[in-house]
C-alpha cells in the first residue's frame, strides 16, 4: 500500500523547541512537520467515518503547526470547512510503562482524533490547549497512525477574535506526544507576594493510591520545598507554600524568573516538571490624598507605556514560523521603552509569554470575542474558552490583566450598527441580561485569578459595567481635539461619575487609563491610510502625561497589519523614521516612555513673530522613585537651521528637586526667539547626578519674519519665489497641495521659473548669486495617476478588507527603510549649474511646517512630508551675464523619480525658492 506520509526524522521541523517552558518535560517528541492532509471546503464527504480513510486519499501535505490557510502550510487556501490530517510514526517513551499524552497547542475550532482507528477524543475552541490520553491504544512496537478532523465553519458563537488578517484555522499550534509516569502533577498555580510568600495550588493525577513526595526545587537550590503526599487513584488537590529569603522581585526592569523543577516521587516512579515563577504582585492604590487610584507592581505606582499586539506574521499568520521571532517580538517593543503589550482579542502563544516573562514586558491578555449574538451557546463556547485561557496561562508573571469583552463585540443583541469603532447607537443592542452576564464574567475571573487586574469590556462605547481598571478607546487627530477630548475624560472622572459606564453603572474610583489609541481612524475620508503617526504621537503622549490621575495607555499598535498602517513598525519589522533626534541629539521613541518625564505643556507648533518672547510652560511626572531625593537637572536649548548651518538662539538649565509620585508643575522657560524666519526647536534633557541623560522632548516654532521674501541672517540679499508660481512644467502628473506651500511632478520633467534680480539702481553689482531650495523625490501613489477612491471604514477591516491604501486621500508613506530616490538637475539660462541626488520622499515629525500648515484636523494632506536642502552655486561667467541681464530662467529637472518641492509654509525649512545674492 502507497503511503504519503513523510518520515518523522526532518532535517528542518518548524518550531523544534518544547512548546511550553513553563511547563517542560523531557520525555516527548515534536510532531510538527508534514502531515498528509485533505480538505473539504464544503464540509461533503467529511462525515467522521472518514477517519479510517487510506492514506492514498489524502491529496495534499500540510505543515503543521500552521493553519491551512497561511503560505506557510504549504496549503493557503482560505476557506471554510473541514481539514483532515494524517500521520505514521513510530516512537516508544524511555520509561515502558510511561503514560502516553497526545497534546495540542490550539486547534480552530471542533477537533477529533483517532488513534490506531481508536477514537481518543473531541474538542471544542480555537485557542485553548488540550490533551487526550492514548496509552491503551498506542504500540511501541509498531507504526501508529495518527488521524485529526479539524472543523471551521466561522459560525456565529465561535469565539474567533480578530482573525481577518488571516484566518486561523485547523491545527495552528504545536502538536507533540509527551510520556508521564503512573503519577504525575497535573499541573501548579503559583501565587506570590513581595515579602518572598510563595503559595502553590495544584493537583496530582494517580494510576493507583499510595505515597508520594513532591518537591520544590528553583534557583539551583537556593529555593526548596517537600511535602509527602498520600495520593488515592484519580485526581488529587495540594496546596503548599514557602517562604523565598531575600526575594528578587519580577518587574519590567528586572525580569528575575525563578526557574527550576518540580518533582514527584514514589513507587510509581519519578516525573518531573521543569518550570518557573516570578515573585511580583499587581494592584490599584491611592496616594496620598488623591480620591482616584493608580495600577501599582510591586507596591509602587508604574506608569503603563504599552501598543496593542495584533500577533499576526505575513506568513505564520498567528503562528510564528520561528521562536527566535518571538523573542524579537519582545524584543522589538522594549527597544522602544515600552514596558507593556495590550494582546489583542486573543491569547498569546506560551512560548511569546515565555519571552515577556524572561526579558520583561507586562502583558493585558485579551479573551477572544465570538461575533453573534451573546445567546445562551454563544456563551457557553465562550465560558469554556475563558476557562482554558486563563488554566493554561496563569504562571506568567508577566501577565497582570484579563480583558473579558472588547468593544462589546459579542454583545450586542441582533445589532446593525456594528462599527470599527465607537458607536453610541449600540448602546440600545447591549441588553440589561448581558451586562449582567459580562458582570458575572468579570466576578468569575477574580474568583478564578484574584492575584490579577480584571476589565469587563475594553470600550469604546462608554459601557463599562463593573472593572477594576476604567479605560476607554479613542481615534482622533489634532492637538486641540486630542488634548479637548482628554481633558474632558479626565474631568469627568470620578467616583460616582456615570461617564465611560453604562445604564446605572457607576465609577468607583478604578485607575482611570488609555487603553487604545492613535489616529488611524480619527480621519475623514478611509481613515489615515499609510502616513506619518511621528508627530501626532509626541503631542498625544505629551498630554497623557499631563495629566496625574492618567497611569498608562495603549497605542494602536506595534506593528502594520494588512489593512492598518499605524504601527511602530512595519508588517516585516522593519524600521518606520520617527525623525525626533534631529529636534534633540540622542532623542528615540523612548525617551516618550520613561518613568520619568518632562511635560511640554504647549502646542506641537506656534506661529510667533521674529525677536519675540515666548513662555512655554513644564510638568514634571513622576512613576518611579529612582531618583526621589536627588537633585536632577533640567538643560534647555533653543535652536534653528539658518540656511544649512545650526544655530543656538538661546539656552538654559535649572536644578529640579525630584521627589514624589505623580505630576507636578515646574518653573517655565522663557526664552527669546530668533530674529528671522525659522523653525525654531525648543529641547529639553533631564539630565541626573552622573550627566546620564533620563528623558528628552521638544517643541517647535513656526518664526516668521514678516517681510516677503523672508529674513535671514547671511550676507547679501534674497528673492523668494513662490514654488507654485512656476513659468511652466513638463511632467506628465502635477498637483500643488499645503494650501499651494507644496508643487509635485511625477516621473521625467522640469519645473521653470522666471527669475528677477533687482535692478542696478536698487542693488549695485551682483557679484555671487545661489540658489536655496527644498526638494524630495515623489513617489507617485495610485491616486496621484488615477484619482482618489475613498472607502470608509467598516467592521469589514476587521475581517480583512482592502485599504486600497494609496488611493486613500490621506496617504502619505512614512519615512522607513524603503526609499524612492530621484536626481534633479538645476539649469540658469539652459546651463547646469548643479546636480543633486534626493534620497527619498520622506514624511515624519520633521516636516514640521506640513504638518502646522494642515487646515483640518480630520483630513490629511501630504502631512508631514518634507525634502532636503539644495544650494547650487552659480559660476562667476555665469552671475556676469546675470549682474547685466538681472533676470534668469531656473529649471529644476528630475528624472523618473520626480521632484516635491517645498515652499514657506511647508517641509522642514521655512523657505521658498530662494535666490540669495550679492
Amino acid at each position: 500500500m502507497s503511503s504519503s506520509i513523510a518520515p518523522i526524522v526532518e532535517t528542518n521541523q518548524p518550531r523544534p523547541e518544547f512548546p511550553r517552558p513553563d511547563w517542560q518535560r523531557t520525555d516527548w517528541l515534536n510532531l510538527n512537520g508534514t502531515w498528509a492532509f485533505r480538505l473539504d471546503p464544503s464540509g461533503a464527504n467529511s462525515d467522521r467515518s472518514r477517519h479510517a480513510a487510506e492514506a492514498d486519499e489524502y491529496d495534499a501535505r500540510i505543515q503543521v503547526p500552521f493553519s491551512w490557510a497561511s503560505p506557510l502550510s504549504g496549503i493557503g487556501i482560505d476557506a471554510k470547512g473541514v481539514g483532515w490530517y494524517r500521520r505514521e510514526l513510530q516512537w516508544q517513551p524511555s520509561v515502558l510503562d510511561s503514560r502516553l499524552y497526545l497534546r495540542f497547542g490550539a486547534v480552530d475550532y471542533e477537533c477529533d482524533v483517532w488513534v490506531n482507528g481508536a477514537h481518543a477524543g473531541s474538542h471544542r475552541g480555537g485557542y485553548g490547549t488540550f490533551e487526550f490520553e492514548v496509552t491503551s491504544v498506542w504500540r511501541t512496537d509498531a507504526p501508529n497512525t495518527i488521524v485529526v478532523r479539524a472543523e471551521d465553519e466561522d459560525l456565529t458563537y465561535q469565539a474567533r477574535g480578530k482573525q481577518g488578517y488571516g484566518e486561523v484555522r485547523g491545527i495552528w499550534q504545536p502538536v507533540w506526544l509527551e510520556a508521564r509516569p503512573q503519577a504525575y502533577v497535573g499541573d501548579a498555580k503559583f501565587a506570590t507576594r513581595i515579602d518572598g510568600t510563595v503559595e502553590v495550588r495544584g493537583r496530582i493525577e494517580a494510576g493507583q493510591a499510595g505515597k508520594a513526595k513532591l518537591r520544590f526545587d528553583f534557583a539551583d537550590g537556593a529555593v526548596r520545598k517537600e511535602t509527602e503526599l498520600a495520593l488515592e487513584a484519580g485526581t488529587n488537590e495540594y496546596a503548599v507554600s514557602f517562604q523565598v529569603a531575600n526575594p528578587r522581585l519580577w518587574s519590567p526592569d528586572t525580569p528575575n524568573l525563578y526557574e527550576g523543577e518540580i518533582r514527584l516521587t514514589g513507587e510509581f516512579g519519578e516525573d518531573a516538571v521543569g518550570t518557573y515563577f516570578g515573585i511580583r504582585e499587581v494592584g490599584t492604590a491611592a496616594f496620598g490624598d488623591r480620591s482616584y487610584r493608580w495600577i501599582t507592581l510591586n507596591g509602587k505606582p508604574i506608569y503603563l507605556n504599552g501598543t496593542l499586539d495584533q500577533s499576526f506574521h505575513p506568513t505564520g499568520y498567528f503562528t510564528y514560523p520561528t521562536d527566535e521571532e518571538m523573542r524579537d517580538e519582545i524584543y522589538l517593543m522594549k527597544r522602544l521603552g515600552l514596558n507593556f503589550v495590550r494582546i489583542h482579542i486573543k491569547p498569546e502563544e506560551p512560548r511569546k509569554l515565555y519571552w515577556a516573562d524572561k526579558l520583561g514586558l507586562l502583558v493585558m491578555e485579551d479573551m477572544p470575542c465570538f461575533w453573534g449574538n451573546p445567546d445562551e451557546k454563544a456563551r457557553a463556547a465562550y465560558e469554556q474558552e475563558a476557562l482554558e485561557v486563563i488554566e493554561r496561562d496563569y504562571n506568567h508573571p508577566s501577565i497582570f490583566s484579563w480583558i473579558m469583552f472588547n468593544e462589546t463585540w459579542g454583545l450586542k443583541t441582533n445589532s446593525t450598527g456594528l462599527g470599527l469603532t465607537g458607536d453610541l447607537s449600540g448602546q440600545i443592542d447591549y441588553l440589561p441580561e448581558t451586562q449582567e452576564w459580562v458582570r458575572d464574567r468579570y466576578h468569575w475571573a477574580k474568583r478564578l485569578d484574584p492575584t490579577r487586574i480584571v476589565e469587563d469590556n475594553s470600550t469604546c462605547n462608554w459601557d463599562h459595567v463593573e472593572s477594576d481598571i476604567n479605560t476607554w478607546h479613542f481615534y482622533i487627530n489634532g492637538y486641540e481635539e486630542v488634548r479637548s477630548h482628554v481633558q474632558e475624560v479626565v474631568d469627568e472622572t470620578y467616583p460616582g461619575s456615570s461617564k465611560n459606564y453604562i445604564g446605572d453603572n457607576k465609577q468607583t474610583g478604578a485607575p482611570l487609563m488609555n487603553s487604545e489609541c492613535g489616529n488611524v481612524w480619527g480621519i475623514a475620508d478611509g481613515g489615515a491610510g499609510d502616513s506619518d503617526l511621528a508627530w501626532h504621537y509626541r503631542y498625544m503622549l505629551n498630554e497623557f502625561r499631563r495629566h496625574d490621575k492618567m497611569c498608562g495607555f495603549v497605542f494602536t499598535e506595534f506593528r502594520d497589519v494588512v489593512n492598518e498602517f499605524n504601527g511602530y513598525y512595519r508588517l516585516d519589522g522593519s524600521d518606520k523614521q520617527f525623525g525626533y533626534e534631529d529636534f534633540v541629539p540622542g532623542m528615540t521613541l523612548a525617551d516618550l516612555h520613561t518613568a520619568d518625564f518632562v511635560v511640554i505643556d504647549a502646542p506641537p507648533c506656534q506661529t510667533v513673530q521674529a525677536g519675540s518672547e515666548a513662555t512655554v510652560q513644564l510638568l514634571r511626572s513622576s512613576f518611579d522613585d529612582r531618583y526621589h531625593g536627588e537633585t536632577l537637572r533640567l538643560e534647555w536649548e533653543l535652536t534653528y537651521d539658518n540656511l544649512g548651518l545650526r544655530v543656538t538662539a538661546d539656552s538654559g538649565s535649572a536644578d529640579i528637586a525630584w521627589d514624589g509620585f505623580g505630576v507636578y508643575p515646574l518653573a517655565p522657560i522663557t526664552l527669546r526667539l530668533p530674529a528671522q524666519d525659522a523653525v525654531g526647536v525648543l529641547g529639553v534633557r533631564l539630565v541626573d547626578a552622573q550627566g546620564r541623560v533620563v528623558t528628552r522632548n521638544f517643541t517647535t516654532f513656526d518664526v516668521r519674519g514678516g517681510e516677503e521674501n523672508g529674513v535671514y541672517t547671511a550676507d547679501g540679499g534674497f528673492v523668494s519665489v513662490p514654488v507654485g508660481q512656476f513659468a511652466s512644467h513638463t511632467f506628465a502628473y502635477e498637483w500643488s497641495s499645503i494650501q499651494g506651500a507644496k508643487a509635485s511632478g511625477g516621473k521625467a520633467g522640469e519645473f521653470v521659473y522666471d527669475v528677477r534680480l533687482p535692478e542696478l539702481a536698487e542693488r549695485g553689482t551682483i557679484s555671487e548669486v545661489e540658489i536655496w531650495f527644498e526638494a524630495s523625490a515623489k513617489r507617485l501613489l495610485a491616486r496621484n495617476v488615477e484619482g482618489e477612491q475613498i472607502r470608509q471604514h467598516g467592521i469589514e477591516f476587521m475581517h480583512g478588507a482592502s485599504a486600497n491604501v494609496e488611493f486613500n486621500p490621506n496617504t502619505y508613506y512614512m519615512t522607513d527603510d524603503e526609499k524612492h530616490a530621484s536626481r534633479v538637475n538645476v539649469l540658469v539660462d539652459g546651463e547646469r549649474i548643479g546636480s543633486f541626488v534626493l534620497a527619498d520622499d520622506p514624511a515624519d515629525s520633521r516636516g514640521v511646517l506640513s504638518w502646522h500648515y494642515q487646515t483640518a484636523a480630520n483630513k490629511l494632506e501630504e502631512a508631514g512630508s518634507y525634502g532636503y536642502l539644495c544650494r547650487a552655486v552659480v559660476p562667476g561667467r555665469l552671475a556676469a551675464r546675470l549682474d547685466r541681464s538681472r533676470s534668469f530662467k531656473l529649471q529644476l529637472q528630475a528624472d523618473e523619480g520626480g521632484i516635491a518641492l517645498y515652499g514657506r509654509n511647508a517641509g522642514r525649512y521655512p523657505i521658498d525658492l530662494l535666490v540669495r545674492y550679492r
